[in-house]
């Protein structure tokens, strides 16, 4: 619980769209309110609220800034605009003195299983990101019309950024697993070695409807979803892809789907 206290950190929840499919959300807000019951404090609008007021199964990452991770899974159980928890959020100095928006609403989980701390493997994550990067190169769809913009593509093969990948499990709950070894092979499609992680990794079916969330240490982020292809060996090395079919700018102020694009329309009504 304490770990979870501080603002400083990662903390990502992924949800469920009416389609079944995962979402990833950045929400640092995530904390313990009790040893069996999370909260979310809600600042501005994005499809995950309500994604988890539909489906209330969700899974949830925290990364401190020691890296060390915990990982779970909760069910969303109601919502409220005062009390307690939403005086303690707004009592948080980057909420309090926020100059454009603080927390409006606090959302209450409970805990279904959460693992033990887990240091962040540095050294097999590095090895496992070079192997990738070796490999991506053959792993291209030879495909000229793009998907992701210059600014994602490059966000997703920074050796430093983070990424993180999700899928539903057989309980019908999402699985968040790290996966910061991914790159983009082009603009259609990830890459990733499995050499860590590997024991979960492995347990994701080919053909299975996927998540992917790339994170900067600017907090700068970019969401895909894509068809999880399996592995292949490409240049004598074992490699996942993942071909991209959906892109989310999840980033405040303007949430927004950049792929397939969206027409713009006028608004009439104010």
């Amino acid at each position: 619980m304490k770990a979870f206290e501080p603002a400083e950190k990662i903390g990502l929840v992924a949800t469920i769209n009416p389609e079944g499919l995962p979402h990833i959300s950045l929400i640092t807000s995530i904390m313990a309110a009790r040893p069996d019951q999370l909260t979310l404090g809600q600042f501005c609008e994005g499809l995950s609220k309500q994604y988890i007021r539909q489906n209330p199964r969700t899974a949830f990452l925290i990364m401190t800034l020691d890296k060390k991770i915990w990982r779970g899974k909760a069910r969303w159980t109601h919502l409220r605009k005062e009390g307690p928890e939403y005086d303690r959020y707004n009592d948080i100095p980057m909420f309090r003195y926020n100059t454009y928006f603080g927390i409006n609403t606090v959302h209450y989980l409970e805990l279904i299983e959460a693992t033990e701390s887990r240091q962040l493997p540095m050294a097999p994550i590095v090895f496992a990101a070079l192997l990738t990067k070796l490999a991506k190169g053959g792993a291209k769809t030879h495909i000229e019309e793009p998907i992701l913009n210059v600014f994602s593509e490059k966000l997703f093969n920074q050796l430093d950024s983070l990424k993180f990948i999700a899928y539903i499990g057989l309980d019908g709950f999402p699985v968040i697993i790290p996966l910061i070894q991914c790159q983009a092979a082009d603009s259609r499609r990830l890459a990733f070695s499995p050499t860590v992680f590997a024991d979960e990794l492995t347990q994701i079916p080919p053909d299975t409807r996927v998540a992917v969330f790339g994170l900067t240490m600017g907090m700068e982020d970019v969401l895909i979803r894509g068809n999880f292809k399996g592995y292949n060996r490409t240049r004598l090395l074992q490699v996942g892809t993942i071909d991209i079919e959906w892109v989310y700018n999840s980033m405040p102020p303007c949430h927004g789907q950049i792929y397939p694009e969206v027409a713009l329309k006028p608004i009439t009504e104010f």
